[in-house]
């Protein structure tokens, strides 16, 4: 007994005196998040926060989206013992009708060094989504106007970048906000998403444009917004794609060149 005794005071003793190992570890308000259902055209934001119940500066590495439609950002800085910090996730649903289920793999130097949150939902076509809205919600809506359904670019030289604007009217009750574009060629985008546009006013939009073939083209770039009024709002781009511009628009006047004019 005696023996016994003695053996369990050392074991004590030696327990006590080893290091708690130490570390950061996550503690999440939630895992996994449903947006249910949401509009197409969309940027679905949400925010995972978490507190670092561990006993040592919690640093994320790095966070990694499943695809490139899920654009993570994070807590930059060390999250010390007790403090809280954010994962964001931001699904866009532009050109994406349907079921969505994403993640986003976190790695940081927590207990558990790799850790995976998940975002999902529904994204309804415009047609789908009006369904579901009141009469009084329709009512007091944004509402998009475009100037002119189409923008004439002229001649575009192969390999640039062109630049082109339109007007944008807002024609609701409540500011108009854009929140993304979608084109089947994915070689147009917005140089800047412009500010809310309040009622009654209009703005100037300007896009970018990268023509990917020679020849006639006629690119359909569809615009989203918080314009829950009518289906999406299209504006057409129309350019003529050579392979330079140079040659055909130089005349000789006696040894130098000149372009037209």
């Amino acid at each position: 007994m005696r023996f016994y005794n003695l053996a369990a005071a050392v074991c004590t003793v030696f327990a006590l005196a080893a290091p708690v190992r130490a570390q950061g570890v996550f503690k999440f308000s939630d895992e996994v998040f449903d947006f249910k259902t949401i509009a197409e055209g969309t940027l679905a934001t949400h925010e995972f926060t978490f507190t670092n119940t561990g006993n040592q500066p919690l640093v994320i590495a790095n966070v990694q989206a499943s695809c490139g439609c899920t654009t993570p950002e994070w807590s930059k800085t060390p999250v010390l013992p007790g403090k809280r910090g954010f994962i964001k996730a931001v699904y866009n649903s532009n050109g994406r009708p349907g079921a969505f289920n994403k993640t986003v793999t976190v790695t940081s130097n927590a207990d558990k060094p790799s850790i995976t949150l998940s975002i999902k939902g529904t994204v309804l076509t415009r047609e789908q989504m009006q369904k579901t809205y009141t009469p009084e919600q329709l009512a007091k809506s944004a509402k998009l106007v475009l100037a002119a359904p189409q923008v004439a670019l002229g001649k575009l030289e192969a390999g640039r970048t062109a630049n082109t604007h339109f007007t944008v009217r807002n024609e609701g009750k409540q500011a108009l906000v854009l929140n993304g574009l979608y084109s089947a060629c994915n070689c147009v985008n917005y140089k800047a998403i412009p500010e809310p546009i309040a009622p009654g006013q209009q703005a100037d939009v300007t896009l970018t444009y990268a023509p990917r073939e020679m020849g006639e083209q006629a690119e359909t770039v569809a615009l989203y917004s918080n314009d829950i009024t009518q289906a999406d709002v299209k504006v057409t781009l129309r350019a003529t794609v050579v392979k330079n511009l140079n040659e055909s628009s130089m005349l000789r006047e006696g040894a130098a060149a000149v372009p037209f004019k």
